[in-house]
């Protein structure tokens, strides 16, 4: 069963368009793929609404920026029901760019961007493990990052048409 039963092949179309280059103009998505300009934005204001989509982001090379460290980062918690709080703390912390709730070993899984190791270090001790719920962190830096893709969409069919 579809979670958004509204969303049809041309919406998928023009999502995956946008995730390709998300500065490609609605009257060049509608060219590729032979609706009107007006129809793509009509589409988009749609599923900006349903909570679809939720905004873009800019693609940064941070290196060039002078982040040269990626970490991920995971975090034991006391106790679970320390989550909430532990996240809003978290949240505060700047180089922390994304936080997921795990199963597994760790409680929470963080990706960070620092400047460098003393950077990380840094961050780690004085803004990550001071946290009151924290327990243990272990840490594990990036070498590289071969890719980093957005996950091609597709309709998914309704078994029961045939």
């Amino acid at each position: 069963m579809e979670k958004h039963p509204e969303i049809d092949h041309v919406d998928i179309r023009i999502l995956s368009e946008l995730m390709k280059d998300a500065k490609t103009p609605y009257t060049e998505i509608a060219e590729r793929i032979f609706v009107s300009g007006g129809t793509v934005h009509v589409r988009m204001k749609k599923m900006e609404k349903m909570g679809i989509v939720k905004g873009s982001t800019l693609d940064l090379d941070l290196s060039k920026l002078g982040y040269d460290i990626t970490a991920f980062l995971g975090i034991y918690l006391e106790k679970s029901s320390l989550y909430e709080e532990v996240c809003e703390e978290l949240k505060k912390v700047p180089e922390i760019v994304n936080l997921h709730y795990t199963t597994g070993d760790y409680s929470i899984f963080v990706r960070i961007n620092c400047k460098d190791t003393n950077h990380l270090r840094e961050v780690l001790h004085d803004k990550i493990q001071c946290i009151p719920g924290i327990t243990r962190t272990d840490t594990m830096i990036s070498l590289e990052e071969k890719f980093s893709r957005p996950l091609q969409i597709t309709q998914e069919k309704d078994s029961a048409k045939v």
